[in-house]
C-alpha cells in the first residue's frame, strides 16, 4: 500500500497556497505578513497555520476560511498543476497491483478542487484530509490514523512526502518514506528525486 501526500508531492500547488495565504493575511492580519514564509508551514493544515499566526480562535477561523476560498479559486483557474510523472507513477502503481491512498493535510474542499484541476480524482482508493482526523502533520498520529482506518500495518506501507512536516509524520508512524523533489532527504527518509525516478525504481523491481 502506498500512502501519498498531495501538495508539493504530486501537484505543484506551493505558489497557489503561498499566494492565498498572503492575500488572506493582508486582508485580515496585515501585521503578520512581513514575517510570513509559507515554507515554514508547508505540510501543516490551513487551520493549524492560521492558529499559529493569530493566536485567536475566531480570527484563525476567519483567516483559514478566507485562505481556503482563495486557494480553491486559484485551483479552479488552473494555477495548480500535476508534477511531471505524477499520473505515470499512479498508473504504474495500479498496473502493478499496488493500492494508492491519499493522505493530505489539505481540507476536503480544497483537495477535491486540486484533484479535479489536475485530473487525478480517479486514481486513489480512498482519501484522508485534515477534515477527517483531529491532528495535523507533523504529528505521527496523522499517518497512524490513516493506517488504522484502512487496516494496514505501517511496516508494510510506503509513504510519499515532500515536506518536513509530512516526512516527520510518516517516519514517526513507522512507514518507509520516500522524500521526493530533494537530493538530501530528512532523517529516516529515502531521497527519491523526481516522481519519474520512482517509476523507474518500480520498473526495475518487476
Amino acid at each position: 500500500m502506498w500512502l501519498c501526500d498531495l501538495d508539493g508531492t504530486l501537484v505543484d500547488s506551493f505558489p497557489a497556497h503561498d499566494a492565498a495565504f498572503r492575500q488572506a493575511i493582508a486582508e485580515l492580519v496585515p501585521d503578520r505578513l512581513p514575517g510570513f514564509r509559507y515554507t515554514d508551514h508547508a505540510g501543516a493544515s490551513t487551520a493549524t497555520v492560521a492558529a499559529v499566526l493569530t493566536g485567536d480562535p475566531d480570527l484563525a477561523g476567519r483567516l483559514a476560511r478566507r485562505k481556503q476560498e482563495l486557494y480553491r479559486e486559484y485551483a479552479a483557474s488552473g494555477r495548480v498543476r500535476p508534477f511531471p510523472g505524477a499520473r505515470r507513477l499512479l498508473d504504474r502503481l495500479a498496473a502493478t497491483g499496488r493500492q494508492a491512498y491519499l493522505v493530505t493535510s489539505g481540507s476536503r474542499g480544497s483537495v477535491e478542487r486540486a484533484l479535479a484541476a489536475c485530473a487525478l480524482g480517479d486514481v486513489f482508493r480512498d482519501v484522508i484530509t485534515s477534515d477527517d482526523v483531529p491532528v495535523s502533520k507533523p504529528d505521527p498520529r496523522f499517518y497512524g490514523l490513516a493506517c488504522d482506518r484502512w487496516g494496514v500495518d505501517p511496516a508494510e506501507a510506503v509513504a510519499l512526502e515532500d515536506s518536513a512536516h509530512g516526512v516527520a509524520s510518516a517516519v514517526g508512524a513507522g512507514l518507509a518514506t520516500f522524500h521526493v523533489h530533494t537530493a538530501e532527504p530528512l532523517f529516516g527518509a529515502v531521497a527519491a528525486g523526481t516522481l519519474d525516478d520512482i517509476v523507474s525504481l518500480l520498473e526495475v523491481d518487476q
